[in-house]
């Protein structure tokens, strides 16, 4: 079994691929998971929230190499860790640690930033469901802990729900909105999914395995196994990404409990950790938010990554709208006026929208009323109109005090512009 497995040699070539040699030259290749690569890693330090409230802290130290440590270290921390899953030593595992601890210990630094907004928003959900707390680093292996994220086969936000899954426990997605981008529904869902993971089999490593790659192929890998229900038995049927999850998923654990010991700094957070909701009716935008309230609307948009094009939907249903405590009060105040700027703008757009719309032409009548039915107009109606141009006036509002276009009076006029002179007559019949 791998929890026993010893090997010589670590080869690390490819950025997700990790081979392990034992030492009679077999070697087992597996894939460290997608949001751990250097590019996704960096998209985390990339976020706004990150950019703007995390920085080095210039009390610590940070070094530059990992020291090393033999393998009776790692198995003694890995035992004293107060965790109810099994945090189990072998070269696989120690390959994952190395990976965190050398190459992404940068990353690492930024993870323990962030960690201090989101963790206690995945304890409460996990706690709600009386599940380990420890799961609450598998959006570190999920994510990166950027609620943004997408993967490569589409799987979205902190916990990486796929589209049918995430609606399966109650995760909507439109246009608009996506509620797996949502740290606070998205956590109880993924508590809610993790703990029907554990009815179904029993085994904590089995879960974590079920939750990367689906229960079908836990239970496919279980019977070409021959029945065994121990993931390291199972190791060799599972698919090659998820080899490497249940030990990236310890690595984890271990890496944001031991950071110190291999002299990696947190990040010094300044994350607005205490905000607080209010319902929005009406369908707003952050620009109007950020504007009425002279707020950063890229601190409105970090804490609102639910909202994908920036917009709430508050007229389809009342929909929340996060702020930091700071700036409840301050939104309460400027409410009506957001309301007020949303309706002028959309019907500012309605106006554009008719100005620029050809109104639909009546066919021509003859002398008696009647339709003519070669389209031609009658002689009584043949004759043009004109108007003067007041002081002030716009093409469209003499096209609506005279019942037509703009279009329409630019073709009867030959103009190309909008650009008209006082004084003038214009032709709009």
């Amino acid at each position: 079994m791998w929890a026993q497995y010893d090997a010589t040699d670590i080869i690390d070539d490819d950025e997700n691929e990790i081979e392990v040699i034992d030492e009679e030259g077999n070697d087992e290749a597996f894939d460290f998971p997608e949001a751990l690569t250097d590019a996704n890693l960096d998209s985390l330090m990339n976020l706004y929230m990150s950019k703007t409230y995390l920085q080095t802290d210039a009390d610590c130290q940070m070094r530059a190499d990992n020291p090393e440590f033999g393998r009776e270290e790692y198995i003694d921390r890995l035992s004293r860790m107060p965790t109810v899953m099994e945090m189990c030593y072998n070269e696989v595992v120690r390959s994952c640690i190395d990976r965190y601890m050398a190459r992404l210990r940068r990353q690492v630094s930024y993870m323990l930033g962030a960690a201090n907004f989101y963790m206690p928003i995945f304890e409460q959900a996990l706690d709600t469901y009386q599940l380990p707390l420890e799961l609450k680093y598998l959006p570190i292996i999920e994510s990166a802990l950027n609620p943004t994220a997408v993967s490569r086969v589409g799987a979205t936000g902190l916990w990486q729900f796929m589209l049918a899954t995430g609606k399966a426990y109650g995760l909507e997605v439109t246009s608009l909105t996506d509620d797996r981008r949502d740290p606070v529904k998205s956590s109880y869902a993924a508590a809610r999914y993790l703990r029907d993971l554990f009815n179904l089999f029993g085994d904590w490593n089995l879960v974590i395995a079920a939750y990367n790659c689906g229960p079908e192929n836990i239970n496919r890998a279980i019977k070409r196994s021959g029945g065994k229900r121990d993931y390291w038995e199972i190791y060799p049927y599972l698919p090659k990404e998820t080899r490497g999850y249940v030990p990236a998923f310890i690595a984890a654990n271990y890496a944001m409990t031991y950071y110190c010991e291999h002299g990696i700094c947190p990040m010094t957070s300044r994350l607005p950790v205490k905000t607080d909701t209010v319902m929005v009716s009406r369908n707003i935008t952050f620009q109007q938010v950020a504007q009425i309230c002279n707020l950063d609307i890229d601190m409105v948009r970090s804490l609102n990554p639910i909202y994908r094009r920036d917009i709430i939907p508050g007229a389809t249903a009342p929909q929340v709208l996060r702020l930091p405590v700071s700036d409840v009060a301050r939104f309460i105040d400027m409410e009506d006026s957001i309301y007020a700027m949303a309706g002028q703008q959309v019907l500012k757009r309605a106006e554009v929208a008719i100005e620029e719309k050809p109104a639909p032409q009546p066919r021509p009548r003859d002398s008696k009323g009647k339709k003519n039915a070669r389209g031609k107009q009658s002689a009584n109606k043949s004759s043009a109109s004109y108007v003067t141009i007041k002081s002030g006036d716009t093409l469209g509002a003499i096209a609506r005090r005279n019942g037509t276009t703009v279009a329409k009076i630019k073709q009867l006029n030959g103009l190309r512009g909008d650009n008209i002179r006082a004084g003038k007559k214009i032709r709009v019949k």
